[in-house]
């Protein structure tokens, strides 16, 4: 049984196709696209040319599911912040529909949020915690305990959004992660969260995976490694302080596409690890995609890992 999910994201479009059998989920094709929705907001309206970028992937993404078989009535598409944060969404799904024939479910950050638990924690070991995703234009963060949620939450903070409003060239200067910081840091206390020491956050996203890649070809761990080390992240910001060519040649060894984004990004990790004093970041492989795959399509029970 094949499932085919696009994620509309602010910084990217994603489409994932799944295999679903007796043995569990498995990914068996990808696509990525760099769309930056964010660039195409003047006045908080996505603009015609984004909405035209948007229908132009779409259509694109439509002739690959074909091949898998899977027809336009089968391909389920979400929207986060790309579509939450601006104030002419109804138009922009409308135009959407017209144009590809694809509905797009509009998530709201709590139900991001949620979706984004359901999916790590088919995968994440640990029975209590917090989970952070920053994305590129919101973070969501979900507090649980025995392996329930206590809150879900989101704010409108990503790593694209956070480039575009306060960096003027690629690397942003001494002042500009200044101004991010500040921002973030008062986006977490606009949410009045319960203050809690945690010694370790579930990570999940292209910003935290974007994270460990980085964190691993400097430091030289294993590919395969998935802890990433807060203390790491603030050697990181130390050492990728310019754009000259030989500061930033790990992330474009590891993460070419994120040259801008991944600073923004990781002030964001480095700020929120500050605030619950995480000492060390675990990334899962799974997030509101497949979340949104266990919960909306083949209503799974997510609560106990993978295996058990």
């Amino acid at each position: 049984m094949l499932h085919a999910i696009v994620d509309l994201g602010s910084n990217t479009m994603r489409l994932c196709i799944y295999e679903k059998n007796d043995n569990g989920l498995k990914s068996i094709y990808e696509k990525k696209t760099m769309a930056g929705l964010v660039n195409y907001i003047k006045n908080e309206r996505l603009s015609t040319a984004g909405i035209n970028r948007t229908c132009a992937i779409l259509e694109e993404y439509k002739l690959y599911t074909a091949n898998f078989g899977i027809s336009e009535k089968e391909l389920n598409v979400f929207a986060t912040a790309s579509l939450r944060n601006i104030v002419n969404t109804k138009e922009v799904i409308d135009k959407i529909k017209e144009a590809t024939g694809l509905t797009v479910e509009l998530l709201s950050g709590e139900e991001e949020a949620t979706l984004d638990f359901m999916g790590a924690i088919k995968v994440f070991q640990g029975d209590s915690g917090i989970l952070v995703d920053i994305g590129g234009g919101s973070t969501e963060l979900v507090s649980f305990k025995d392996r329930q949620i206590q809150y879900a939450t989101s704010m409108p903070v990503g790593s694209l959004n956070l480039y575009v409003n306060y960096v003027k060239k690629i690397i942003p200067k001494e002042d500009e992660r200044e101004l991010i910081k500040e921002h973030v840091t008062e986006a977490l206390k606009s949410l009045e969260l319960k203050k809690e020491t945690l010694l370790c956050i579930c990570g999940v996203g292209g910003t935290m995976r974007a994270a460990a890649k980085l964190s691993n070809q400097i430091f030289g761990y294993s590919k395969e490694n998935i802890t990433v080390k807060t203390s790491d992240i603030k050697e990181i910001l130390h050492m990728i302080h310019n754009s000259k060519k030989q500061t930033i040649a790990p992330v474009l060894q590891v993460i070419p596409d994120r040259i801008h984004t991944i600073i923004p990004g990781l002030i964001a990790v480095d700020t929120i690890a500050d605030f619950y004093e995480a000492e060390q970041i675990v990334v899962s492989k799974y997030g509101v995609r497949e979340g949104y795959l266990y919960e909306r399509i083949t209503k799974e029970n997510v609560y106990a890992p993978s295996g058990k």
